[in-house]
């Protein structure tokens, strides 16, 4: 495995003599641990070269904020076998509308962030990993995640230091999980790590934007398939500029139906897990699947690719971005008690409809896990 490039590399300079020169990775043969890793810091210096180069950036543009990813935007895939020219007309994928949106240039930035997040993903996905685990043998993370969480977060903090932050790996490192009325960012480096470590290409990174409680924007890229998700409350959901619409199914027998595993794997977790799963057949959803990322599963669900969704142990992180595309997409996100979501809370139910979301509601049973602001 080659060593990972250094900062100066990733802001698209084409020397080491530039100021961001010392700003390095440590050597892949340094096996750098988990906690070393979080401890990286972008130098003062190289961050004022980034900030230098946003205003240079239309104030439309989806390219990459840190330079050359192949002209990412450009050349992203349609999400549907047709173009639609009420999706074009949503401009950017949804990015911001007039001039009237407070939050136009924090989803244009987080745009431009997730991109250049997912090139740095696309790259690293085949390369050799150095893996460590959290609160499970199955809870796992990689230096990618720890380099781009503090990536994104350096960015965003520089250019809005009186935000708020809510990340999953400085979650795992201590940091307190609390949603405030603060403008809150609330990110997901790397959606699907144990995809990323096996190189199973279903991998996304997931920015979310609340402010007084309310989440107002979301944007999901997929890294491998190059799919931009990107929702602003009342603006609509939208994919690579193409308008996202949910299934609008009510039946569960014509239903496809998206889940995934949390962390815990102790048989009483496993036996309730496999319950739900059983519940679902015999009522003749038509199938029920597991694709190893909760945001993404999600996305899929905002595109009409599938009617439903639910899942235990999910954190607000997998959470928050996706929330509001699905909404956007005229989607229902509630609380598996089939109450109004509480995004803190672990546990989800998606659906096209309110019927189908609350079908599921009471077919599941639940698995307990200890709510994000308890930590």
């Amino acid at each position: 495995m080659e060593h990972p490039q250094p900062l100066s590399a990733l802001l698209g300079l084409t020397s080491n003599e530039g100021p961001a020169a010392s700003a390095r990775l440590p050597p892949a043969a340094a096996a750098p641990s988990a906690g070393a890793v979080l401890g990286l810091r972008v130098t003062a210096a190289a961050l004022l070269l980034l900030l230098l180069l946003l205003p240079s950036l239309p104030a439309s543009s989806s390219a990459p904020l840190l330079g050359g990813a192949g002209a990412a935007a450009a050349a992203m895939k349609p999400c549907g076998e047709e173009e639609e020219e009420e999706g074009a007309a949503g401009g950017g994928g949804g990015g911001g509308g007039g001039g009237g949106d407070p939050w136009k240039e924090c989803l244009e930035l987080a745009v431009q962030l997730a991109l250049r997040a997912g090139q740095i993903i696309r790259k690293a996905l085949t390369e050799e990993k150095q893996v460590s685990t959290k609160t499970s043998a199955a809870d796992l993370v990689t230096e990618t995640d720890h380099f781009v969480e503090n990536l994104i977060i350096s960015v965003l903090k520089e250019k809005f230091p009186s935000h708020r932050f809510i990340a999953e790996e400085s979650t795992a490192a201590g940091s307190k999980c609390v949603l405030t009325d603060s403008p809150t960012w609330i990110i997901d480096p790397v959606d699907g790590t144990c995809n990323f470590v096996h190189r199973f290409p279903t991998v996304a990174v997931s920015i979310g934007f609340a402010v007084n409680k309310e989440l107002e924007f979301g944007v999901i890229y997929h890294c491998t398939e190059e799919r931009l998700y990107t929702g602003r409350r009342g603006q609509g959901a939208f994919c690579n500029d193409k308008r996202l619409q949910v299934s609008k199914e009510t039946d569960i027998s014509k239903a496809l139906i998206l889940t995934e595993i949390g962390p815990k794997r102790d048989p009483a977790t496993l036996k309730l897990f496999l319950g739900n799963i059983e519940r679902l057949l015999k009522a003749q959803a038509h199938g029920v699947r597991v694709i190893g990322s909760s945001t993404l599963a999600l996305c899929h669900l905002a595109s009409g690719a599938a009617d439903a969704y639910y899942q235990f142990g999910l954190h607000c992180w997998d959470l928050a971005a996706a929330t509001v595309i699905i909404r956007e997409a005229g989607g229902t996100v509630i609380d598996t008690s089939g109450g109004p979501l509480d995004l803190m809370s672990c546990r989800v139910i998606a659906a096209g409809t309110r019927e189908m979301a609350m079908f599921i509601a009471q077919e599941i049973q639940t698995i307990h896990y200890r709510r994000d602001d308890e930590n």
